[in-house]
């Protein structure tokens, strides 16, 4: 019985020695060498500032700016907090919410369907995407919003969007964030 019980506590110490410190440790020394813009979150920096990640969600809620999802983490967009609302479609909190919501777009002036990643969150909470329905839903707000012509800001929204990774992954998606900084540059 002695014996098993040392076998076995040698066993969980040079398990967790192998696979929780060093194992860890030389995946993410390979990343920082082969992938450093991945390994460290895809930041993006202005000016010497970091802005934002291209891989998390941010909310913009003016109205010179596209909106990304709704989130429900944490207290909105708050990475340390990832995750759904865990709200069912018959709940009447969720369902207040989306109406809103689609109140508040279609108060735009947008006789179109809202599209339905503009009010509804993500799994995460965190997701930098929108569809390109979403964002072309959005074109005339940002527009009128920055004086702005719509087929210039159609044509910089058309130009973001990313198509399904290797052709069939995925749907095709536009960066938020990215499309918001690219409209920031095409004002000056």
């Amino acid at each position: 019985m002695k014996k098993t019980l040392i076998i076995s506590l040698r066993y969980t110490l040079i398990t967790t020695l192998l696979l929780g410190i060093i194992y860890p440790l030389v995946v993410t020394a390979f990343a920082h060498l082969a992938l450093p813009n991945k390994a460290d979150g895809q930041l993006i920096s202005r000016n010497g500032q970091i802005i934002g990640s291209k891989i998390i969600g941010q909310n913009f809620s003016s109205e010179k700016y596209f909106h990304s999802r709704p989130s429900a983490a944490g207290n909105g967009y708050d990475a340390t907090s990832s995750g759904g609302s865990n709200l069912a479609a018959s709940s009447q909190k969720l369902v207040s919410r989306i109406q809103a919501d689609v109140a508040k777009y279609q108060q735009d002036g947008n006789s179109q369907p809202v599209p339905i990643d503009l009010v509804t969150a993500s799994g995460s909470g965190l997701d930098p995407d929108i569809s390109p329905a979403a964002a072309l839903f959005q074109v005339k707000r940002v527009s009128q919003a920055r004086q702005l012509s719509e087929d210039s800001v159609r044509a910089l929204v058309m130009a973001h969007i990313q198509p399904r990774q290797f052709g069939v992954l995925g749907e095709p998606r536009v960066n938020v964030l990215v499309l918001n900084l690219a409209l920031d540059q095409l004002q000056k």
